[in-house]
């Protein structure tokens, strides 16, 4: 009986939020590239959501498969000429096109119609978080404490930038903040990186060089992870209570702003990575996916959805990234083919899709094995 509970909880609580997330921004990932292709007139033979074999689907009249597949980590969309998902051209295929199929294949369009169909996968990604973000400011408004520094604590990175109790955070790197919410949340992404904090002291504005210390932070679920933190502590004084309601256009501004934040964040802190000033401690993959998705279900509807937007911002990075096999690699063979006349070699391509695909594999390996470990560490 204890077996059959944990399984169940483990299904809705966990399964089903993340499978949630996951199809929605996968399937509007996909959307963007066939909405695109049709637009450009390309032949779509296939729409799936999930890899594998096809639970259940349909033919519509233009030819396309729409399918539900049995493994729902993922999607494509297959044009005609290609030889796999990841939209790697089929040379035999191509080669027995007729003159009339040739007029619908992908690999024949002008390449400012290939690239506009392999940008609209991102595109898509980046305005569903538009869309879910602006919905949200306009039903729910922001609601927090405003970022006023209650203390400082000694020695920490806050004090030694000058910062001290009274001050009201108004804007880090130009950028205004509202809420305290806010600061901790570009604190956190920003470990070992200069900060230029502006706050207001006095009824005065003073410009200020802080560094947010690398420390290990209780960022969900009790979960600690190594991230930004400068020692301060905000007011807890109700006085300081912060709710802002949106109309549409203020709504859709503040959506973009989100949307541009996360984006902000996310290179911010994959640069860090790469230049080793900041731990790899956040990288998580899909069983890390998973274990949020569950938790914030808890907490209802509106943050799973909110968590929604912020993964679709995330697979829309991910796929810009100039890995061939990846949207951002396609782009990188359509511009060097703008600028050179011609196509890359069939040889070059083929090297940089295996090149693509064995770093997309060590990704996967990696983001895994860290959330092994994660849940290994935590159950310690």
């Amino acid at each position: 009986m204890e077996l059959f509970l944990f399984a169940y909880d483990f299904i809705v609580g966990t399964i089903i939020p993340f499978l949630f997330v996951l199809t929605v921004v996968v399937f509007f990932h996909e959307l963007g590239h066939f909405g695109v292709a049709r637009w450009c007139n390309v032949k779509v033979d296939a729409f799936s959501v999930g890899f594998g074999r096809e639970i259940f689907g349909r033919t519509d009249k233009q030819g396309t498969r729409w399918k539900l597949c049995m493994i729902p980590l993922g999607g494509y969309v297959k044009f005609a000429g290609d030889e796999n998902a990841a939209s790697v051209p089929s040379r035999e295929r191509i080669a027995n096109m007729s003159a009339e199929e040739r007029k619908t294949a992908f690999v024949a369009k002008p390449v400012w119609q290939r690239a506009a169909v392999v940008a609209a996968g991102p595109l898509a990604n980046f305005l569903l978080a538009i869309v879910i973000f602006t919905l949200l400011f306009m039903s729910l408004g922001k609601e927090g404490i405003q970022p006023v520094v209650e203390e400082v604590l000694p020695g920490r990175a806050a004090e030694r930038g000058g910062i001290q109790a009274g001050d009201v955070i108004k804007e880090i790197n130009g950028r205004e903040v509202q809420t305290f919410g806010e600061l901790r949340q570009v604190v956190l992404m920003n470990a070992n990186t200069p900060l230029v904090f502006e706050v207001e002291r006095d009824g005065k504005r003073v410009e200020l060089a802080v560094t947010p210390e690398a420390r290990e932070k209780e960022l969900f679920a009790g979960e600690v992870q190594m991230a930004g933190d400068i020692g301060v502590r905000g007011s807890s004084d109700p006085q300081y209570l912060v709710r802002i309601k949106y109309g549409p256009v203020g709504a859709f501004n503040e959506g973009l702003k989100e949307t541009y934040r996360i984006i902000e964040g996310t290179v911010s802190y994959v640069w860090g990575v790469i230049t080793q000033r900041q731990s790899a401690d956040q990288l998580g993959g899909p069983i890390r996916v998973a274990q949020i998705s569950g938790q914030v279900a808890d907490l209802g509807i509106l943050p799973l959805i909110s968590l929604t937007a912020i993964l679709s911002v995330s697979i829309g990075l991910i796929n810009l990234a100039p890995v061939p096999i990846l949207d951002g690699g396609h782009l990188v063979y359509y511009a060097a083919e703008a600028l050179r006349g011609k196509p890359l070699s069939e040889r070059v391509q083929d090297v940089g899709f295996r090149i693509g695909l064995g770093l997309v594999l060590m990704l996967m390996v990696f983001v895994t094995w860290k959330d092994i470990m994660r849940i290994i560490t935590n159950m310690s």
